[in-house]
């Protein structure tokens, strides 16, 4: 085995040695904390081997809300750099490196984990299930996004890091980009996508079979429907991010011309596969924080979602046209004009029913009794901010007039009001809005509005400057400028607004460690003062009973929850329980995981044997696994009955609190 040993540290920047430095006190900090607390049986039986969905999904948010840090410390690095023209803070391709792990993260190992963990809790709730259908795959799919995201993050202290962007393309990352840098991009990332498509086709089913019988296609509430077609999405999408990336790790590796020039091959073929996963990967998140929206915006308006059914034919139709706009990304790369002209229109076209979606929403909020809770305001500010996003990319998609905004800060600006507008602020009204539902207790609001208003400002200080710089012709991925460039003031305001995103973020992390310390805990799940519109509301807070639904629960319109509330009915109130059988707690997702990191870890390195080991180990697990006769458990039905007696009297002790005030 011929490791290079000499290119495991990496040379240079200071902050790169102390990250060196600190990495290995971090990681003997938090091993001895757990040693002492003697946390590890709880956390390896509850916790890595759970196939509960609800936990699993806790595991996904706690992980994006580290990678926002990580991602957020990359963006306020790369602020400082162009805060003053000719800044020696870093040099240039400690830039490159910043830029590509900001956007990877933040797409990758952010918003993706941010999305699926809350589709984690809430979707399953939403239908009536009690769990996901392939629990184990679920596992599976989690250990093998984190085996990814650590890898991916290593990278910044051992080899180095990507600086081909986080479009990688080619051939900037292939023979211009030695070392192992890109190896990490794309075994990362390959390794993180297989979980996804995983995950893709476990909701996919989940909802098709799992849903509450009595639940027809065109009565499942938004958040289900934008996720059910985001899963769609995934699986038609994610094969081609797979390909790509096995492509070109063959092209570093095995001395293969798919992307190379010299040899026959066509750096254009990465672009194309890029972007037909890209550009619907654009959809994938911003998808299911439609359906987000489309839950806060009726609870706090009081009022029943304007359009259902136009909303869920806008979303297929978003989903199909996602398909058939990808070369907008490189109207410049020549084309023709014809081509240009075609993507050009579907880009446009995607207009339409994006416009249905937001009108629907807006007449939902028509005549409603409208209160300002923190996710109210966070789904109010969604709607200017990325119809401003909306509206600059219809620019971008005009092909002539993109010769002009092509590669230029325009660009940075129009994408993050899209994604930080539509899916940040969804995220964080989600999560403030199931937080009660998955901990028992909510958030306190002043902190919450806080954050909402310090975070809103500084997005907008932060990113409206770049639009004129963009126009003004600063190019993107830039890391200085001269003075008689004259893009210092506006330069300066945006470093500004992102130090006011960061202080808005810090608020919302204090606001969680304090209200898990002093806010009143909550027994029943209905924890918004009773708005709760579907069933997720109609189960216990802080994490429910393993099982959700002692009973499966009917539902025959959008407000059946709403309905029974009004007829003081609950499912609870059913007492014909009858023993249900769960899925058994599993170690393989979580040694698979090590499998594939430490095998990842070797290929990046261009080290075939041990890869070869633990690709070997992962099949074995595979094989051992086949052999286990493993049929679960069944909890009881007088268990059921003790745990349902127990929620009863806990909803009932509330309700009575609550008329009494």
């Amino acid at each position: 085995m011929n490791f290079p040993w000499n290119e495991l540290l990496v040379n240079g920047n200071w902050m790169i040695t102390l990250a060196q430095i600190a990495a290995p006190f971090l990681v003997i900090g938090v091993v001895a904390a757990i040693t002492y607390f003697k946390l590890w049986g709880y956390l390896y039986k509850e916790w890595f081997m759970s196939v509960d969905h609800k936990k699993i999904g806790l595991m996904y948010l706690i992980c994006a809300v580290l990678m926002f840090v990580r991602g957020g410390i990359d963006a306020i690095l790369l602020r400082i750099q162009l805060t003053v023209p000719d800044n020696p803070f870093l040099e240039s391709n400690h830039y490159n490196e910043i830029f590509t792990t900001h956007g990877v993260i933040m797409i990758i190992f952010m918003a993706m984990p941010l999305v699926i963990g809350l589709m984690n809790i809430i979707i399953p709730l939403q239908i009536g299930a009690r769990d996901v259908a392939f629990p184990l795959l679920n596992n599976i799919s989690f250990w093998l996004f984190v085996a990814g995201m650590l890898l991916f993050n290593l990278s910044f202290i051992v080899g180095g890091s990507p600086a081909a962007g986080w479009t990688n393309y080619a051939p900037l990352a292939g023979e211009f980009s030695p070392g192992p840098g890109v190896n990490y991009y794309l075994i990362a990332i390959q390794i993180s996508g297989i979980g996804t498509l995983a995950t893709g086709i476990n909701f996919f089913v989940t909802i098709i079979k799992l849903k509450t019988p009595s639940m027809t296609f065109m009565q499942m509430p938004m958040f289900v429907v934008t996720t059910f077609i985001t899963m769609l999405i995934i699986i038609l999408a994610f094969p081609a991010l797979t390909i790509a990336l096995a492509l070109m790790t063959a092209d570093r590796i095995f001395d293969t011309a798919f992307f190379t020039v010299a040899n026959g091959g066509m750096p254009m073929l990465w672009a194309n596969f890029f972007w037909v996963w890209g550009h619907p990967e654009v959809y994938i998140l911003v998808l299911p924080a439609f359906g987000i929206y489309s839950e806060i915006i009726p609870t706090f308006a009081r009022k029943r979602l304007f359009g259902h059914q136009s909303m869920v034919w806008a979303t297929a139709g978003i989903a199909f046209l996602s398909f058939l706009v990808w070369v907008h990304h490189f109207y410049t790369m020549g084309n023709g004009a014809l081509v240009n002209s075609f993507f050009s229109i579907t880009t446009m076209l995607i207009a339409v029913p994006t416009g249905v979606k937001i009108f629907n929403w807006l007449f939902t909020l028509y005549k409603g009794r409208i209160t300002f809770e923190s996710p109210m305001l966070f789904s109010l500010a969604f709607i200017p901010n990325f119809t401003i996003g909306g509206v600059t990319g219809v620019m971008l998609a005009m092909a002539s007039a993109d010769f002009q905004y092509h590669n230029t800060y325009f660009l940075v600006a129009h994408f993050h009001y899209t994604i930080v507008a539509g899916v940040v602020f969804a995220c964080f009204a989600a999560m403030i809005f199931w937080y009660p539902k998955a901990m028992g207790y909510k958030l306190f609001e002043k902190p919450n509005k806080w954050f909402f208003w310090i975070f809103m400002i500084g997005f907008n200080v932060t990113f409206l400057p770049q639009f004129i710089l963009g126009l003004d012709g600063m190019p993107r991925r830039l890391y200085t400028y001269m003075p008689e460039d004259h893009w210092f003031l506006l330069n300066f305001i945006s470093s500004i607004g992102a130090a006011l995103m960061s202080i808005g973020f810090l608020v919302f992390v204090g606001n969680i460690i304090y209200s898990h310390i002093k806010a009143p805990r909550e027994a029943t799940g209905d924890n918004w003062d009773g708005l709760g519109r579907g069933l997720e509301w109609s189960t216990a807070s802080a994490i429910p009973p393993k099982y959700n639904f002692a009973i499966t629960p009917e539902w025959d319109d959008l407000d059946t929850f709403v309905e029974m509330k009004r007829q003081g009915r609950h499912y609870l109130d059913n007492h014909n329980y009858s023993d249900i059988h769960m899925p058994n707690n599993t170690h393989i997702g979580f040694w698979m995981g090590v499998l594939f990191f430490i095998g990842g870890f070797f290929l990046v390195f261009e080290t075939l044997l041990p890869a070869i080991l633990s690709l070997a180990g992962i099949f074995g697990l595979m094989i051992w696994r086949s052999f286990q006769e493993d049929h679960g458990y069944i909890i009881p039905a007088s268990e059921v009955a003790e745990t349902e007696a127990r929620l009863r009297k806990a909803r009932q002790k509330e309700r009575e609190a609550l008329n009494h005030e």
